[in-house]
């Protein structure tokens, strides 16, 4: 029989999987702002670099770790951009790029299953049903990066709170897989969830003390998950104790002794369980979230009031921080002023980054002085990203946070 070109689903699996999807988001953040790259610019760069992985995964007649997990990485970093593109460059709404991509990944399946029969991670052992596979985790990144989004979007939640719903909702996954509920079926949710596991678990380590992070930042962080990954990777490739032996048919997805549970039984329990998340995130929705730091989408501009940057003040922060935090103002505004508001919400993504990735810094320079900045911004953000924006709200909102920043 022709060997797998894909691992053993172990403990090792999916440690590895949130490793990578952490490391993969950090990354391409990197490339995109603290390079200055652009996120059109570096979608386009790990489209190419996807390209070359992918063609070296095909190539071989097996399973080879370090090939096989740094796909994954691109694979993670890729996914994630694309839905990026979509949201910020062409200003689709989280909630209709996370059905979009539902869409995608049913239509993935659904020719899957028509044309092999089978969707088990343990037949991959055939150059078509690879290239599904590759094509399906493609598509679970980029739905589990929007549907994590939009989460975060509705709660805004603290990052260490974001982490325990996906941990929840894997672990009653396991739960039914354990009791019989579709191996397929349940490894290919656990997979969708993992991705904003690993993103909220990322952020949890990297955000500061003050935001209920753990204040590693996100060098530090990325550092931490790499070297984990190639600890994990080189370990692996030694013992191969995931290596799946194709002379064995079971599919040990499921104990041999264990019932299997009915395909409506199936349908049943995880059609409660997406109605009771769902009925979790509208409660999380309306509940007020000032403490978090963040304001009401339709009036963001009574919470930041509560603070104001002083005169002067802002000369304690590096002058090329304040002045590219400046011109990335400057532009958002001359785009609102122009009426190209895809435009300007691409460009004000911009803005978040660098200030999310100084954070750590700035705040220690001037506490004060960096809460009210803040506040500024994120209620220049909330203008320019509204769902029915202003444009006198956006002028308004970008001219006081450019005001401050002189």
């Amino acid at each position: 029989m022709t060997a797998s070109k894909v691992p053993e689903v172990t403990i090792w699996f999916w440690l590895i999987k949130v490793l990578c999807t952490t490391v993969g988001e950090s990354f391409a953040d990197w490339i995109n702002t603290g390079l200055g790259v652009g996120l059109g610019a570096t979608a386009v760069i790990f489209t190419c670099v996807l390209a070359l992985v992918m063609g070296a995964q095909l190539q071989l007649p097996r399973y080879v770790p370090i090939v096989y997990w740094l796909t994954v990485v691109v694979l993670s970093v890729t996914g994630t951009l694309y839905t990026d593109l979509l949201t910020d460059t062409l200003a689709v709404p989280l909630a209709a790029s996370t059905a979009v991509f539902t869409v995608a990944l049913a239509a993935v399946f659904g020719v899957w299953f028509a044309r092999e029969r089978t969707l088990s991670i343990h037949s991959i052992t055939t150059r078509p049903r690879e290239l599904f596979y590759w094509l399906a985790v493609l598509v679970t990144f980029a739905l589990g990066t929007a549907a994590g989004d939009w989460t975060l979007a509705l709660t805004e939640w603290s990052p260490g709170v974001s982490v325990l719903l996906p941990v929840t909702l894997i672990a009653i996954v396991t739960a039914g897989w354990r009791f019989g509920v579709n191996a397929v079926l349940s490894f290919w949710l656990a997979y969708i969830l993992t991705r904003p596991l690993g993103a909220n678990l990322g952020d949890w380590f990297a955000a500061p003390r003050s935001a209920h992070g753990l204040g590693l930042g996100y060098g530090l962080t990325s550092c931490v998950f790499l070297t984990a990954i190639t600890a994990a990777v080189i370990y692996l490739s030694r013992t191969r104790i995931d290596v799946i032996d194709p002379n064995d048919v079971n599919d040990h997805t499921v104990p041999v002794s264990q019932r299997r549970v009915s395909a409506v039984a199936a349908v049943g329990f995880y059609a409660v369980v997406i109605l009771a998340a769902g009925a979790l995130l509208q409660w999380a929705s309306m509940q007020p979230h000032g403490e978090a730091g963040g304001h009401d989408d339709e009036d963001p501009r009574p919470a930041a009031a509560a603070a104001t940057v002083v005169p002067g003040r802002i000369s304690a922060f590096p002058a090329t921080d304040i002045a590219h935090l400046r011109n990335v103002v400057q532009d958002t505004l001359v785009r609102v002023n122009a009426g190209d508001q895809a435009a300007a919400r691409s460009r004000i993504t911009d803005l978040e980054t660098a200030w999310d990735q100084d954070q750590d810094r700035l705040q220690a320079i001037d506490s004060n002085t960096w809460t009210a900045l803040d506040q500024e911004i994120d209620a220049a953000l909330k203008s320019v990203r509204s769902s029915s924006p202003s444009a006198d709200d956006e002028k308004r909102d970008l001219t006081t946070l450019l005001n401050s920043l002189h």
